[in-house]
């Protein structure tokens, strides 16, 4: 299906959560390409205005930014109202808002916990649930999509609460698409981006250089755009230090704990590391 069948066109709307830096400006900026009208939302207020000059820069003859946090379900349902008085409604939803500072299993951290679930998979929950009934409602073509994380995926340890966010998220993306594809006159699909690694606010960590193994946003956006094209749902970014064959070989070994009743985890486990190296050099 072409892009411009699934609301990527001129006249239409798009609305990226999480869209003043990263991956997300990168994405509002090429929905402006199409001559779309584009609008953000995003906590860090203070770069909004710079955010808004790059999208209309890149084309969007119109545009709207909001300060908000996902996590705030009245903020969002304020926002959808104003769109849609003032443009209609929206045809492209990314819920592309996350947070990773870190968390542990046990300690002193319960507030951080309660952040990350709030953005990470409340926000996309929040999204989803405030805009996409409207969307349906209008009968017109268009698209969710919702930013994972290989780490929802194949969970490695070291941050327990980003892992059950997006582990959720693409669980939730899931009953998603199957909701949508069973509902009478819902012209919408849903996707689930799972970028690699992308040197991004999120991965900076204090370098000012992009590591050699990192995408940058825009290439990962590139991909994205690929993979709605050619209708994936499943949208596996590689990046410069890992290709889609060992995400698939990583991912495969993850489900295969289960199938092979092997302790979870078991690709850090001291009785299973060697077996796991010997999978990944299998042909």
């Amino acid at each position: 299906m072409r892009l411009e069948h699934k609301g990527f066109a001129p006249g239409s709307v798009a609305l990226v959560n999480g869209g003043a830096d990263g991956i997300g400006l990168a994405a509002a900026c090429r929905f402006a390409g199409f001559g779309m009208t584009v609008c953000i939302v995003d906590h860090a207020a203070d770069k909004l205005d710079a955010a808004e000059a790059r999208i209309r820069a890149a084309g969007a003859p119109h545009t709207a930014t909001f300060a908000a946090d996902v996590s705030d379900r009245a903020a969002l349902e304020s926002i959808e109202a104003r769109i849609a008085d003032r443009f209609g409604g929206v045809d492209v939803l990314m819920n592309n808002a996350g947070i990773q500072p870190g968390s542990s299993m046990f300690g002193p951290d319960l507030a951080r916990w309660q952040q990350i679930l709030g953005v990470n998979l409340w926000g996309v929950i929040n999204g989803t649930q405030v805009f996409v009934p409207r969307m349906i409602e209008r009968g017109r073509p268009g698209t969710v999509i919702n930013t994972g994380s290989k780490q929802g995926i194949t969970t490695p340890p070291g941050d327990p609460a980003y892992n059950v966010t997006k582990a959720g998220v693409k669980a939730f993306t899931e009953a998603l698409e199957h909701e949508l594809r069973n509902t009478g006159g819902a012209r919408l699909g849903a996707h689930l981006l799972i970028p690699g690694f992308v040197f991004t606010g999120l991965t900076r960590r204090g370098r000012t250089e992009k590591p050699d193994g990192a995408w940058t946003p825009e290439e990962t956006v590139d991909f994205m755009m690929k993979g709605l094209e050619n209708g994936d749902f499943y949208i596996l970014c590689p990046d410069n230090d890992v290709d889609r064959a060992t995400d698939e070989k990583r991912m495969a070994w993850a489900i295969g704990d289960i199938i092979e009743n092997r302790p979870p985890l078991s690709r850090w486990h001291p009785d299973h590391g060697a077996a796991f190296e010997a999978f990944l050099k299998r042909d």
